[in-house]
């Protein structure tokens, strides 16, 4: 790369540094740095939702979808977040809201030892810890394939680079670090991705290049579901990313517990699925018409990369490389600091009961201590990750299907209709639907991509809302915790005042 790349790129990790410093200010117990205090406005919680949602992948494993396949990445991949994360705004966002300021919890899973009990609690924080190391693994695994064909860097140091800088800002600055590291990745990534999309439609011809694009493409590029990605799997992947992008990821939760009031909450995800709506077909669009520009890639990972080497003046590259980090190290950030809230919040009380007294200062030192191990671990897993089925393959192979049994539980106890469904049916739809997607996945030659998302999230969903129906275990507490956040506010959000911070 050019030194002017070199420049953009190292700029921009120092300013996610500063930004870190400052945050760090900004948080004063448990409650700030898990949840910025209750105090952000709605439009940083949805910016920061959006780019929490999607990482480096974006422009390695879908764009070589797009690259393979055409718009059905577009219609199966994001359209699905879209979808979910609207109705979200109706169903979901206000109610974790709620949830913090009526129980003042600080973590997604702390409301679950008394919606159902603790051994709910800590079956569904484990597993989905765990699947958390995975899935972050998967976006250093990304942004590390994006370093290599810029600056021709092992995967293992770009992995080390990206997750080093993340996890100093991140550490010391909490969800306001990520927030508004976010909200100025958000910016870069939209400079890099416009200039990129402006210099493909030069190459197509302007503007009326692009209305003959679909022409020239190859055959099946235009239709919206094509090779693996059929009609069942569509299904399937709105139903998982209605779950998993109102909270079975806990770290877009919390951007919805964050925000000041249910309505800042429902504003946020209204805005996040409207980005959803409309920046990925952005994103992609420069994939979808490689095949044209530049029809013998060898490697469809390395499309966009390609593109901006081949395309883009010295400076924007850099720029572009920034932005491709950009999206990596929100998503790993938020899901880091979602991880640490977990399991200090509900994990090591569980396992430590002198914990659950500690102080300010020590709670905070445990928060960061667990991000750390955290990220180290997630770069670990992902020098390896060619082992678990590479980036595309841990994504959609891994926790897109495993994200039901461990979200469903969560996120249907918040409603009413499911208030009858108690630990037995918690845990045993989390159990059964686990072991549908190992059965499918290990046990069954040649099964489908389709069957392997579906069968866990089809298991666990029909045995939670069957064991709620046939063997109801009604529960006082419980039904408090659904009503108390289904209820709406009995007072104007502006009346409200600033939620009391918990001790940690």
């Amino acid at each position: 790369m050019h030194w002017l790349d070199w420049a953009a790129v190292g700029a921009y990790f120092l300013v996610m540094l500063l930004i870190g410093v400052w945050s760090h200010r900004r948080v004063d117990d448990v409650s700030d740095y898990f949840t910025g205090g209750g105090r952000m406005p709605w439009w940083l919680t949805g910016i920061s939702h959006h780019m929490s949602g999607y990482s480096a992948a974006v422009f390695v494993a879908y764009a070589a979808v797009a690259y393979t396949y055409g718009i059905t990445v577009y219609v199966w991949a994001f359209l699905p977040l879209a979808l979910g994360t609207g109705v979200g705004a109706w169903l979901f966002a206000p109610r974790w809201n709620r949830l913090r300021r009526r129980f003042r919890v600080a973590s997604p899973l702390e409301y679950l030892a008394r919606r159902y009990d603790v051994p709910t609690q800590q079956a569904l924080a484990w597993s989905g810890a765990l699947l958390k190391v995975f899935d972050v693994a998967a976006k250093w695994a990304s942004v590390a394939v994006l370093l290599k064909v810029f600056t021709g860097m092992s995967m293992t140091h770009g992995i080390l680079l990206t997750g080093i800088v993340t996890l100093l800002y991140c550490t010391v600055g909490g969800l306001w670090a990520d927030a508004l590291t976010e909200f100025g990745q958000f910016v870069i990534q939209g400079v890099a991705a416009l200039a990129m999309m402006g210099v493909v439609l030069d190459r197509l011809g302007g503007i009326s290049g692009l209305g003959t694009l679909w022409h020239r493409l190859p055959s099946g590029h235009t239709q919206p579901l094509v090779g693996p990605y059929t009609a069942g799997f569509l299904t399937a992947y709105v139903v998982v990313k209605l779950f998993e992008y109102n909270g079975g990821m806990w770290n877009l939760a919390q951007r919805y517990m964050a925000t000041d009031s249910p309505r800042g909450a429902r504003r946020s995800a209204a805005l996040s699925a409207a980005l959803y709506l409309v920046w990925p077909a952005v994103l992609l669009l420069p994939a979808v018409a490689a095949p044209v520009l530049m029809p013998h890639i060898g490697d469809p990972q390395q499309t966009y990369a390609l593109m901006a080497q081949s395309y883009l003046p010295a400076g924007l590259v850099g720029l572009t490389l920034a932005g491709m980090f950009s999206h990596t190290m929100a998503m790993a950030s938020s899901d880091a600091n979602a991880i640490s809230a977990v399991v200090t919040r509900d994990i090591l009380p569980a396992l430590l009961p002198g914990f659950r007294g500690a102080s300010t200062e020590r709670g905070l030192r445990a928060a960061r201590v667990v991000t750390v191990l955290f990220i180290t671990v997630s770069m670990v897993v992902a020098i390896e990750a060619d082992h678990f089925g590479g980036v595309l393959g841990i994504i959609v192979g891994m926790v897109a299907a495993v994200m039901g049994p461990i979200s469903i539980p969560m996120l249907l106890g918040l409603l009413p209709a499911f208030r009858r469904c108690g630990p037995r049916a918690a845990l045993t739809s989390w159990a059964l639907g686990l072991g549908g997607y190992f059965l499918v996945k290990y046990g069954v030659d040649g099964a489908s991509q389709t069957a392997v998302v579906v069968t866990p999230l089809v298991t666990s969903l029909v045995v939670y809302a069957g064991l709620g129906l046939l063997l109801p275990e009604p529960d006082a507490g419980a039904d408090a915790v659904v009503e108390a956040v289904s209820a709406p506010d009995p007072v104007p959000d502006a009346a409200v005042a600033r939620p009391v911070t918990e001790q940690a």
